[in-house]
C-alpha cells in the first residue's frame, strides 16, 4: 500500500533523482522541492498523500516545515536526513513527523517505512469513517464502498450494535436476541456467527474490520455505525 502522491523536499540532487525515478517505477507521483519555500508556495502544499522531509533545507528549516504541515494536513511525514545529534529524533517527532530515518539509508528501507506509515494512516482513517447498515438490502457497507450481504442472524447481531450506539453489546444480550437460552449454545453459536461475519468482511472490503470482543463481557463496533 503506497501513496498517490508525495512531496520529497529535500536539496540533495543525487538523492531526490535517485529516489524520486525510484518511488515513481512503484507507481507514486513524486513532486521534488530543493527548497521547502517552494512547496509552501506551490498550488496545493497540504494536498499531498505522503511527505518525506530533509531538516537542513534551504527557506523554512525542516522542523519548522513539518509544524506547518501539521497544522494543515494529517498525511504522514517520514525525516530523511544526515543531521545527527541527541536531540535530533526527539525534536522531529515533537514537530509532528511520524518517523525518523538517518542517512546514508536504503531506497527500500525507505520504501518500507512509507509503506508501513501511510497503511495505519489509511486505516486510522477507516476507524474514523462511518460504516452503514441498508436494513431494506440486509447488506453492510463498508467506509470504502465494499457491500456485504449479510444473513437474517447476521441483521440480527447488527441490529443489536446499532442500539448500542458505540458501547458494548453483552454476550447475554446477543443470545437473548438471537433467541439462544443453554449455556452449551452461548459460547459456541456466537463465536461462531461473529467469527463468519468477520470473514464475509474482510473478504469483500480493504477496510479494517471493527468488530472486536471485549473478554469476558460481549463484542463491541469501534466505529461509526448507523442504518439506512
Amino acid at each position: 500500500m503506497l501513496p498517490k502522491t508525495l512531496a520529497l523536499i529535500d536539496d540533495d540532487a543525487d538523492f531526490t533523482d535517485s529516489f524520486s525515478s525510484f518511488l515513481r517505477e512503484q507507481g507514486v507521483g513524486v513532486s521534488v522541492f530543493a527548497d521547502s519555500s517552494d512547496l509552501l508556495a506551490s498550488e496545493s502544499p497540504f494536498g499531498y498523500d505522503f511527505y518525506v522531509v530533509d531538516l537542513m533545507l534551504p527557506g523554512v528549516v525542516g522542523d519548522e516545515l513539518i509544524r506547518i504541515l501539521r497544522r494543515r494536513t494529517d498525511a504522514g511525514v517520514l525525516v530523511v536526513s544526515g543531521k545527527v545529534g541527541s536531540s535530533v529524533f526527539e525534536a522531529v517527532i515533537d514537530a509532528g513527523a511520524d518517523m525518523y530515518l538517518e542517512k546514508p539509508v536504503g531506497m527500500e528501507q525507505i520504501l518500507l517505512v512509507v509503506k508501513a506509515l501511510y497503511r495505519r494512516a489509511v486505516l486510522r482513517g477507516q476507524r474514523e469513517q462511518g460504516w452503514t447498515v441498508d436494513l431494506r438490502a440486509a447488506q453492510l457497507i463498508a467506509p470504502d464502498g465494499a457491500k456485504v450481504d449479510l444473513s437474517d442472524t447476521d441483521m440480527t447481531v447488527l441490529r443489536c450494535f446499532l442500539d448500542a450506539e458505540g458501547g458494548i453489546v453483552t454476550r447475554d444480550t446477543l443470545i437473548s436476541r438471537l433467541g439462544r437460552e443453554t449455556a452449551s449454545t452461548l459460547d459456541n453459536t456466537l463465536h461462531a456467527t461473529i467469527y463468519r461475519l468477520r470473514r464475509r468482511i474482510e473478504k469483500a472490503s480493504s477496510s479494517l474490520v471493527p468488530l472486536q470482543s471485549e473478554p469476558r463481557v460481549g463484542y463491541i463496533f469501534r466505529a461509526p455505525l448507523k442504518s439506512l
